[in-house]
C-alpha cells in the first residue's frame, strides 16, 4: 500500500530523533539516493579520504558523548576506512557506519559496485555487521545499530543499505517505525551490591591503596568523582599502560603517571600497593612481551568495568562489570577515610629543566614545556606522536575532563582528523593537535576539512623525519637494520597550504610561543612546523 512515506524519510526520522544530524563522509554513486536533497537541518562534512571521515567521526563521537553518523562508498570505501575503524573501536568511539550497496535485482550478478560480502568486510573491527534483509526494514536496522554503538563496549557498528532501498515505501499498519524511532535504551548499569561491598571492603582494608583511572572514567563523567575517592583514601593514582583518554588530572600531587607497558616491569610498579582499583580500563594493554609475574605477591588487584569482555580475558582480579562513573560515586557512598597511619601516597619528582634540542632544533622537552606554558585553560590535546609520549604526559599536564584524546590501538592516522572532530564538536575550545612528522601523513587530508569549515585547531607537527618510537622498539626487541625507518623531507608547509591552511616553521622558545599563540587565537586551523633532533641525536 503506498503511504508516500518512504524508507529515506523514516531513517532520517530515526537520526533526528538521536541527534544525528552530522554526518561525516566521502560520496559515492551507491551514497547519491541517501544524500540527495539532503535537509537543511543535517550537516554533510565532507572528509576527502575515508580513513580521515572515520578518524573525524571518532573525535567527534568522543568529543560529545553521542553515536556520530558516517556514509561511505561500498566495498573500497569500507576497506580505505577499514584501519581508521580499528582506531575507533579500541579508542569506543560510538559511530554508526553505513554503507552503500548495489540495487537488489543486481546482487547475484556481482555487478560493478556490489560487496559480495558486505556484512563480513568490516569484521571484526566492529561490534554488529549489517544488511537489512528488505529494504522496510531499513529504519529498525539503523536504529538497532545506533542502540548497539551507544551500548558498552562503545564502539562502531556497520550497517550496508543497497541502494534501491532508500526509496521503497513503508505500510504503516506493518512498519512500526514510529515506534523503532521513539525507543530508548538506557543502558548505565549500576554495580552489583555484592561486588560494590567487596570494592568497599578492600579499599577500608588497604595499608597501601592504588588507583589506576582509565579512560572510561572520563567518558562516563567520572573524572571528578575519580579525584574524590583518591582523596578520601589517600591512595596513589596511575594511568593504565596505555589509554585513549585522561581519567584524572595529571598534575594532581597524588598522580604517579603512566603505568609500565610490560609484564614484568607493570608488575614491580604495583609492589609498593597491598590493594589496587583498576577502573574503566582494560587489565592491561601489555606490550611489548616482556614475561614475568601478573602481580606482587601480596598484592590484590579489583576491577571495575563497563565492557564484560575485558572482565572476563583479564589474568588476574576480581572484577565487576558496571559503569564506571556510577561505581565510583557509589564508592563514595560507602569507603571511609583512610586511616591516619596510612602511607601517604609518594609524590612524583620535579621535573628538570627541559634540556635543549641543540643543533638549532628544538627539543620535545622544550615544546611540550613552552605548550604548558601557553595552555588555555579549556584547551583540548589530541596527540599522535608516540616517540614524545612520555615527555608530552610529563610536561603537559591535563587537568579538566575530556581534555585529551590519544589512540588506544597502537595504529597511526588516528590525530589529525580526530582533532577536526574534537574542534567541530566544541568549537568554542582551543583544540590543539601534536602529531608526529610520520603520523601526520596517513589522514592528511583531514587539513582540507579543517580548512573548508574553519575548525578552530592548531597542528603542532614535530618533525624528526623518523620512525623514532619503531627505531626504540627495534633496538629494544634486538632488531637491527629494519628497513624504512627514516623519512623523506617533506615539505609541511606547502603541504598545508595546499590544503588552505595558513602554516610555520618556528626553530626558537620564542617563535614557538608566538606561533602557540596565533594558532589558539584563531579564528581557523594553523600548522606550526617544529623541527626536533632525531632519537639517535
Amino acid at each position: 500500500m503506498a503511504t508516500g512515506r518512504t524508507v529515506r524519510e523514516a531513517s532520517l526520522e530515526v537520526f533526528r530523533a538521536h541527534g544525528m544530524t552530522t554526518v561525516f563522509g566521502n560520496p559515492g554513486s551507491t551514497e547519491l539516493p541517501m544524500l540527495s536533497e539532503l535537509p537543511d537541518d543535517f550537516r554533510y562534512v565532507l572528509g576527502l579520504q575515508e580513513a580521515a571521515v572515520v578518524g573525524m567521526a571518532d573525535g567527534y563521537a568522543q568529543a560529545t558523548g553521542r553515536p556520530a553518523l558516517v556514509n561511505l562508498h561500498t566495498a573500497p570505501g569500507v576497506g580505505n576506512a577499514i584501519g581508521a575503524l580499528v582506531n575507533a573501536a579500541a579508542n569506543g568511539a560510538p559511530l554508526v557506519v553505513t554503507a552503500g550497496q548495489q540495487v537488489r535485482p543486481m546482487l547475484n550478478l556481482e555487478a560493478l559496485l556490489t560487496n559480495p560480502d558486505a556484512t563480513t568486510l568490516p569484521r571484526p573491527t566492529v561490534k554488529l555487521s549489517l544488511e537489512p534483509a528488505r529494504p522496510q526494514d531499513v529504519p529498525a536496522v539503523l536504529a538497532r545499530a545506533i542502540h548497539a554503538a551507544s551500548t558498552p563496549p562503545w564502539g562502531p557498528v556497520f550497517v550496508s543499505i543497497p541502494m534501491d532501498d532508500w526509496s521503497a515505501e513503508l505500510d504503516p499498519t506493518t512498519e512500526a517505525t514510529d515506534l523503532v524511532t521513539a525507543r530508548r535504551v538506557h543502558q548505565r548499569a549500576a554495580p552489583d551490591p555484592v561486588g560494590l561491598d567487596a570494592l568497599a571492603l578492600a579499599l577500608d582494608g588497604a595499608r597501601a591503596p592504588a588507583l589506576v583511572v582509565g579512560g572510561d572514567v572520563d567518558a562516563t563523567g567520572g573524572f571528578h568523582d575519580a579525584v574524590a575517592l583518591a582523596e578520601r583514601t589517600g591512595a596513589a593514582v596511575f594511568a593504565p599502560p596505555v589509554e585513549g583518554r585522561v581519567g584524572f588530572p595529571t598534575d594532581h600531587p597524588q598522580f604517579q603517571g603512566a603505568l609500565p607497558m610490560a609484564i614484568a616491569p607493570l608488575a614491580q610498579a604495583l609492589e609498593p600497593f597491598d590493594v589496587v582499583l583498576v577502573i574503566g580500563a582494560a587489565v592491561f594493554r601489555y606490550y611489548p612481551y616482556v614475561p614475568g609475574p601478573f602481580l606482587p605477591a601480596g598484592t590484590r588487584l579489583l576491577h571495575v568495568t563497563a565492557d564484560a569482555d575485558q572482565a572476563t580475558r583479564a589474568p588476574m582480579g576480581d572484577a565487576v562489570v558496571a559503569d564506571p562513573a556510577l561505581t565510583l560515586r557509589a564508592l563514595l557512598e560507602r569507603v571511609g577515610p583512610g586511616p591516619s597511619d596510612r602511607a601517604a601516597a609518594p609524590r612524583p619528582a620535579a621535573l628538570a629543566a627541559p634540556r635543549s634540542g641543540g643543533d638549532g632544533r628544538l627539543s620535545a622537552e622544550e615544546v611540550f614545556s613552552v605548550l604548558a606554558q601557553e595552555w588555555p585553560e579549556d584547551g583540548v590535546l589530541v596527540s599522535e606522536a608516540p616517540s614524545h609520549r612520555g615527555t608530552q604526559q610529563a610536561r603537559l599536564p591535563v587537568s579538566r575532563p575530556g581534555s585529551s584524546y590519544f589512540t588506544a590501538s597502537g595504529g597511526l592516522g588516528f590525530g589529525l582528523p580526530a582533532a577536526v572532530g574534537v574542534g567541530l564538536a566544541e568549537p568554542s575550545r582551543p583544540v590543539l593537535a601534536a602529531i608526529g612528522d610520520g603520523s601526520l601523513q596517513y589522514s592528511v587530508q583531514a587539513l582540507a576539512t579543517a580548512a573548508a569549515l574553519q575548525v578552530p585547531v592548531t597542528v603542532l607537527v614535530l618533525d624528526n623525519r623518523e620512525y623514532a618510537i619503531l627505531k626504540w622498539f627495534a633496538s629494544r626487541e634486538q632488531t637491527p637494520k629494519v628497513p624504512g625507518l627514516d623519512l623523506p623531507a617533506i615539505d609541511h608547509l606547502a603541504l598545508a597550504q595546499a590544503y588552505g591552511v595558513p602554516a610555520e616553521s618556528v626553530g626558537s622558545v620564542e617563535e614557538l610561543r608566538a606561533a602557540v599563540r596565533r594558532g589558539f587565537a584563531g579564528p581557523g586551523p594553523r600548522l606550526v612546523h617544529v623541527p626536533v633532533p632525531p632519537s639517535s641525536s
